[in-house]
């Protein structure tokens, strides 16, 4: 019995990706960033901007985000991206609405896009997102 080599290299390829993608599993790469505490989101901050020194956070409830305060009134909105956090200090454009117990901040760029967070003070964020400007 003769196995056709185009079979025969797609049942290799496909048992290597099976492979793979259970060592990739056991060794716990890839997955969501999640921030715990002030310490991690102001990590993520400081590798966003060099030299964001956050004294105010508010991570969300699942830890897939934060919006952190510096000293003189710039917010800085993280998001999870890939296995790693993105983010963006806040100009006036940004804006911020409330619904149910979420904080939606709409950054006002089309590439960052808009992001929910589930805070518990999301009102007393959504009032300094939309204060950013206007001192």
């Amino acid at each position: 019995m003769e196995i056709d080599p185009l079979l025969l290299q797609f049942g290799g390829s496909l048992v290597a990706i099976v492979l793979l993608a259970w060592l990739a599993s056991a060794l716990k790469l890839g997955g969501k960033p999640k921030l715990a505490n002030h310490s991690e989101a102001a990590r993520a901050a400081g590798e966003v901007a060099d030299g964001f020194a956050p004294i105010e956070s508010a991570i969300a409830r699942d830890g897939a985000g934060a919006l952190l305060k510096d000293a003189q009134g710039q917010i800085m909105l993280l998001k999870p991206h890939g296995v790693h956090f993105a983010g963006r200090i806040l100009s006036e454009e940004a804006s911020a609405t409330t619904s149910d117990t979420m904080l939606i901040v709409d950054t006002g760029e089309a590439r960052f896009g808009s992001v929910r967070l589930a805070l518990d003070d999301a009102d007393i964020w959504v009032a300094a997102i939309n204060q950013l400007g206007r001192r």
